[in-house]
């Protein structure tokens, strides 16, 4: 029989805020099981640290320079979420849940979309629970879609969805499934963040320190959220949602363990992209800063696989991967190689042999883009070039892993400077579709940051 795949997505969280990742203050032990149960990915990293770029690229394997989405859906006119003009912006690809249910699974979908064309299924979805829209404003009395109707959903949204998860996998009896779970949390952004997140979790947070949350000046570059770095009810209010989602992912794995479902079911826990939470003086990912930036709590994001059975438990992949290496590991490991595309040319290389416990040759060079910035980023260096004009960054990641000292202007550093510039130049002339190529004035389906 096929394999059933469990795929669960978290919104803005970045590996640091794990117990399997090193962290000693949050309370994850559900992700933390699941890691010891599988491999756990500890250098992965999201090609735009933004939601509907980045989720497009988990679903169709491509590049925001070729699938269009540059930016999070919402600024974009018309609007391509709600509405009479409203369209799936990774319509004209294959994706992951087309693939899937082309070739007899049932595929559901229970929380955040974010790509577009929301109110109805999308992409090979016959099971549907969803947002209208992507940005979360509060965990109660949010809008949510059911039936293809919009409603007000009163209780604790997190909870909601896990219990759609449930609902769906209690009713898969006959057909291998596919599951896409999208936490709407941990979040950590808008107005919720200004008073006490209330779940389980409040009263065990309301007293804690919680150190891993940096106290650093706020940076000069900052230009939301600037309030939230040190405060106290933001700490706490994100921890208690992290720990919220973590409580989800116990029940869906205990809910496939009641099922007899572990040995045929892949399961894997990710996030769309990370979150500065007072890292650097920043609060948010990329677009909170002018310039956009691009620190490594932004991007390098928690990724585990567990498949009982198939994955040996306990183990590390250290290599570096992007999340565009996601969909054709995908495929590959469940034996669907055949079916990926061609035209565009993927930009990713399939890791399911490393999945496996097989010792495999890995490139750890990996690429990022978000809209005028694009970043190069390897065991030696991280390269970061802002179109046309700068500012540039370039770090010694061996001596200065904290990116405290940026040496794009000091001398003694063209030679890198030029040959990392060159891979830049080189990954985008090969996979940038010239009418979403933004630095050769294409065009973005999503509200663009910068004019």
């Amino acid at each position: 029989m096929p394999t059933n795949v469990v795929f669960i997505m978290t919104d803005n969280q970045g590996a640091w805020t794990l117990g399997c990742y090193g962290n000693p203050d949050i309370r994850t032990p559900q992700i933390d099981r699941l890691a010891s149960q599988g491999v756990r990915f500890s250098n992965a990293y999201c090609v735009n640290s933004v939601c509907s770029p980045s989720r497009a690229t988990y679903l169709t394997g491509l590049i925001p320079s070729q699938h269009g989405v540059h930016c999070y859906l919402g600024g974009e006119k018309p609007d391509a979420q709600i509405g009479p003009d409203a369209y799936c912006t990774i319509d004209e690809f294959m994706s992951l849940p087309r693939i899937l249910a082309d070739s007899g699974y049932t595929c559901g979908l229970s929380g955040k979309w974010h790509l577009g064309d929301s109110l109805q299924p999308q992409t090979g979805f016959s099971y549907w629970f969803t947002k209208p829209r992507g940005h979360t404003q509060t965990f109660y009395d949010d809008e949510a879609i059911w039936d293809e109707q919009i409603y007000t959903e009163p209780r604790y949204y997190t909870d909601v969805i896990t219990e759609h998860a449930l609902d769906f996998l209690k009713q898969q009896q006959e057909n291998p499934f596919f599951l896409y779970v999208c936490y709407n949390g941990p979040y950590g952004l808008g107005e919720h963040m200004t008073y006490t997140h209330e779940n389980r979790h409040t009263a065990y947070y309301a007293d804690k320190d919680l150190p891993c949350f940096p106290r650093e000046p706020v940076h000069p570059w900052l230009k939301q959220n600037r309030d939230f770095i040190g405060n106290p009810v933001c700490m706490r209010g994100y921890a208690s949602a992290v720990s919220g989602v973590d409580d989800g992912v116990g029940a869906i794995l205990d809910t496939l363990n009641q099922y007899g479902l572990d040995e045929d079911t892949l399961v894997i826990f990710c996030s769309d992209q990370g979150l500065c939470a007072g890292h650097h003086g920043m609060w948010g990912m990329g677009d909170h800063a002018r310039p956009i930036h691009t620190y490594e709590e932004a991007l390098h994001i928690p990724l585990i696989f567990r498949h009982t059975g198939h994955i040996p438990a306990g183990t590390v992949f250290d290599g570096r991967t992007c999340n565009y290496d996601f969909f054709p590991s995908m495929l590959d490991y469940l034996g669907m190689a055949d079916a990926m595309q061609t035209d565009p040319n993927l930009p990713g290389t399939s890791y399911a042999r490393a999945m496996q416990g097989e010792h495999i040759a890995w490139d750890d060079v990996i690429f990022h883009e978000f809209e005028n910035v694009r970043m190069i980023r390897n065991d030696a260096w991280k390269y970061t070039r802002r179109f046309p004009n700068g500012p540039d960054e370039l770090y010694d990641i061996q001596t200065d892993p904290g990116e405290r000292r940026n040496l794009a202007d000091t001398p003694g550093y063209a030679s890198v400077i030029e040959d990392l510039k060159a891979q830049l130049e080189t990954f985008f002339s090969r996979y940038a579709d010239s009418q979403y190529d933004r630095w050769r004035g294409g065009r973005s389906k999503a509200g663009r940051l910068l004019s």
